[in-house]
């Protein structure tokens, strides 16, 4: 098993990205606190509720996983909110709570958690960004600004605790068949039609599943990827390479 005696921490652990990468780590073996601002219940891991909105709430779930299940030796931060909008219309409320939840609770696990991985000289972070965080997405301003913001964050802390031999990486997939995609085709006046134009803009000609995505966040956790750090790994079906050669 690949993450034998390992202790990971997921956020957004109850649905989506968050509950595959979860699922996937309790088969590797791993140790697994699961939070998400929900109750949610998965056979083999820690559960705890959390509201990344609320600092302080997460310096409280990290005293709860301690004494579950240790310090992380991986922090995997899958959880994320977004609001649609663009620039114009988004409001300065809902900028400020877009980067608390996906950047700023980034940071707050980074302050918590990379001390005790230093001291013991390993250890590895896997930001969930997405391919808005590179290419930009008409209508999602507040979402991919903090997107992007996750990528320099990546950057920035790979190379702070790379003297310590912690790892940080970031991950961003492009259209994966979660509740949050499927909901946001409801916004169109026909969902149906909005569904396929989506997919179409994917070359594979297939959305991503949770389980695309946990693989690969399986690896950058893995000792398997013990000389990669401060990367971004595009996972997207080939959505954003088609995108860019029509522009």
């Amino acid at each position: 098993m690949r993450m034998d005696k390992q202790v990971v921490l997921v956020t957004g652990g109850a649905g989506g990205i968050g509950a595959a990468t979860v699922a996937r780590m309790v088969r590797e073996g791993a140790k697994v606190a699961s939070l998400d601002r929900v109750a949610h219940e998965v056979e083999g891991a820690f559960t705890t509720t959390v509201d990344l909105d609320v600092p302080n709430e997460l310096e409280d779930a990290a005293d709860r996983v301690r004494s579950a299940v240790g310090d992380p030796d991986v922090v995997i931060h899958c959880a994320a909110a977004s609001v649609f909008g663009d620039t114009i219309e988004t409001s300065e409320a809902d900028m400020e709570r877009i980067f608390r939840v996906n950047v700023g609770s980034a940071f707050r696990l980074g302050k918590i958690f990379a001390p005790a991985m230093q001291r013991k000289g390993r250890g590895a972070f896997v930001l969930l960004s997405s391919i808005t965080g590179i290419v930009g997405a008409q209508g999602l301003s507040a979402y991919a600004a903090s997107k992007g913001a996750l990528i320099t964050l990546t950057r920035t802390m790979a190379l702070e605790l790379a003297e310590s031999g912690v790892r940080v990486n970031c991950v961003c997939p492009a259209s994966v068949d979660t509740p949050l995609l499927r909901q946001s085709f409801l916004r169109s006046a026909d969902p149906d039609s909005a569904r396929e134009r989506n997919r179409k803009r994917h070359p594979l000609g297939r959305f991503g599943t949770p389980d695309d995505v946990a693989n690969l966040v399986l690896f950058l956790a893995s000792e398997e990827a013990s000389w990669i750090t401060g990367g971004t790994y595009v996972i997207d079906g080939g959505a954003s390479i088609a995108r860019r050669w029509k522009d």
